[in-house]
């Protein structure tokens, strides 16, 4: 295969790696491509997903023909992630196209366009056809295909990304012999989701890596005055610094404390909302949650730092013992992990274990990928710590990535209040087990560092 800048960039993260500095030191900050670097590995990743992935899901989910359709503006979750990376939206109405021609057979990829969609071949003349619709049910009657599978589904929104209007258009422009063909294409939809190749993971360590640096960053005096800086700050500290780097992030990130003043924000009475604006004050617990978006793929992490008082070096003993529960709540979770098990499987089992570990923990996992709350296994949500219904019962699968997000609820004697450790990492899951991608934090960090 010829050489690229794919393996140019492989090749350099794992340079990276060799000569990562010991354990403690601060570790360099990766490079961060340029838009034209970025297209270039981005479409070689899609290139390798429409070639060896697809197939495989096609036919693991037994659909022949995949047909997807959206007009500008109106994309596809799904259509999203299969556009060229110069395309950065859908033109007019985009009709793709993927037919399975069986084993030994390359998957054929249509665009019923004018021109080629990046790799999907123009298959629409428009002096043999007038009518766009026509274009495609020629294809599909050439082709004849058992099963023609299409993004509609009660249970996932990225699955369900065929409209009203087009959806009734295909219907009324299929014929009756393939309109009882037609089929939900729900769980190829999510497989594709899912599902991360081995091209992707080398990229993925480093963006999670970066995700990691920036809320080491954060979580500093770099960005954090005590007695001056206010929560809001930091979390507009977060988003310049997303956009210095060139980088983009999937939702406004949050930073909040816990102290040991009674009257401050109690995580356990109003965990759902917030306070948005406080001073940064010595004796804190902070805590952010943040993600960022870089080669199509998201991350979503929550660390803590304590704010050192005058006469500490150290976090005190019981918060310390206290993020040991979170990091233990995490190893029983990854630990229930198997191919096949529902996310409610997984869920029951870990919430009885860290029960019997005397542990008052909670539980919101959720797939990570091409979206930040992406599709696949739900399991728990925040508001739900018993069975979630519809995304909870879908299967784990092999190479899949998901962020481990849970919290662990301990009393802090000193305080007389109990704090959540709220902790979010990104982990992969293959047949050799589960990995966290760029590690875990274990020790919460200080401001200043000692």
């Amino acid at each position: 295969m010829p050489y690229t800048l794919f393996r140019h960039c492989c090749l350099s993260l794992i340079l990276l790696f060799l000569l990562a500095p010991a354990a403690g030191a601060q570790r360099p900050f990766p490079i961060i491509l340029n838009e034209q670097a970025r297209t270039r590995v981005v479409n070689e990743v899609l290139e390798d997903r429409f070639q060896n992935l697809l197939p495989q899901l096609m036919r693991r989910e037994g659909i022949d023909m995949w047909i997807l359709i959206s007009r500008e503006y109106n994309e596809d979750p799904v259509m999203k992630t299969m556009l060229p990376a110069e395309w950065l939206s859908a033109r007019r109405r985009t009709v793709m196209v993927f037919f399975d021609r069986g084993p030994g057979q390359e998957l054929e990829k249509l665009a019923i366009a004018r021109y080629d969609v990046g790799l999907l071949k123009a298959e629409w003349d428009l002096n043999v056809y007038p009518d766009q619709w026509e274009a495609l049910v020629e294809t599909v009657k050439a082709r004849n295909p058992k099963k023609i599978g299409i993004n509609t589904s009660d249970t996932y929104g990225l699955a369900d990304g065929l409209v009203h209007t087009e959806y009734e258009l295909l219907m009324k422009n299929l014929p009756e012999t393939f309109r009882r063909r037609v089929v939900s294409a729900e769980r190829l939809a999510v497989a594709w989701l899912e599902t991360r190749t081995e091209k992707e993971m080398a990229l993925y360590e480093q963006i999670c890596r970066i995700g990691h640096l920036i809320v080491q960053e954060g979580l500093s005096e770099k960005a954090i005055q005590p007695g001056v800086t206010t929560t809001d700050d930091v979390v507009w500290w977060y988003r310049n610094r997303v956009r210095e780097l060139g980088l983009d992030t999937w939702f406004h990130p949050t930073v909040d404390v816990q102290r040991a003043d009674p009257d401050n924000f109690d995580h356990l009475r109003t965990f759902s909302k917030r306070p948005e604006r406080q001073v940064i004050l010595p004796g804190d617990l902070l805590h952010v949650d943040f993600g960022i978006t870089y080669l199509r793929l998201n991350t979503d992490m929550q660390q803590h730092a304590y704010v050192l008082r005058p006469s500490e070096t150290t976090v005190p003993q019981a918060i310390q013992d206290a993020f040991r529960q979170g990091n233990r709540l995490q190893d029983i979770l990854v630990s229930r992990f198997a191919p096949g098990k529902t996310g409610n499987e997984v869920l029951a089992e870990a919430l009885a274990q860290a029960k019997a570990e005397d542990i008052n923990g909670s539980i919101y996992t959720h797939p990570i990928g091409f979206h930040g709350h992406a599709a696949g296994p739900a399991i728990g949500m925040w508001d739900n710590q018993n069975k979630v219904p519809g995304t909870g019962d879908y299967p784990l699968q092999f190479n899949t990535a998901f962020s481990i997000e849970l919290n662990a609820a301990v009393f802090i004697p000193e305080w007389n209040k109990t704090i959540r450790i709220m902790l979010e990492e990104e982990g992969y899951f293959d047949e050799s087990g589960f990995r966290f991608m760029d590690g875990r934090q274990e020790q919460i960090y200080t401001i200043p560092r000692r």
